[in-house]
């Protein structure tokens, strides 16, 4: 099985809710995030890739125009955890790229939510 993956990076805020109000993710604060998207098939194309990293631009230009330099609670109709936006992301692009096998978001270089379809 061949797999790839491309990063993409974006900046902004939320604030998480359901949470303690002492803890400090419920209050307003900001991640330079790191999107990892996973593209796996069992065969490659005549080039030899699983798809031209190029073809992934439609998840940058979300990215960038919908998630980078936001305030996620109000962009996203959901609690914006990165468990939940990786999953969002997983679900948005599937039918666009059915090789597409996982998302994952990073908040800060320790920890990493990942969703596989």
């Amino acid at each position: 099985m061949y797999r790839i993956r491309k990063e993409f990076h974006f900046s902004a805020s939320h604030c998480l809710e359901g949470l303690a109000e002492d803890h400090p993710c419920s209050s307003m604060h900001g991640h330079n995030y790191v999107v990892t998207v996973e593209l796996s098939s069992p065969t490659v194309d005549r080039v030899g890739m699983v798809t031209d990293y190029r073809a992934l631009e439609d998840i940058k230009r979300y990215i960038d125009e919908k998630m980078d330099h936001k305030h996620l609670n109000r962009e996203l109709t959901f609690n914006p955890t990165a468990e939940n936006m990786a999953r969002f992301i997983f679900e948005k692009f599937t039918d666009m790229y059915p090789q597409l096998n996982a998302v994952e978001i990073s908040e800060t270089p320790k920890t990493t939510a990942r969703y596989e379809g």
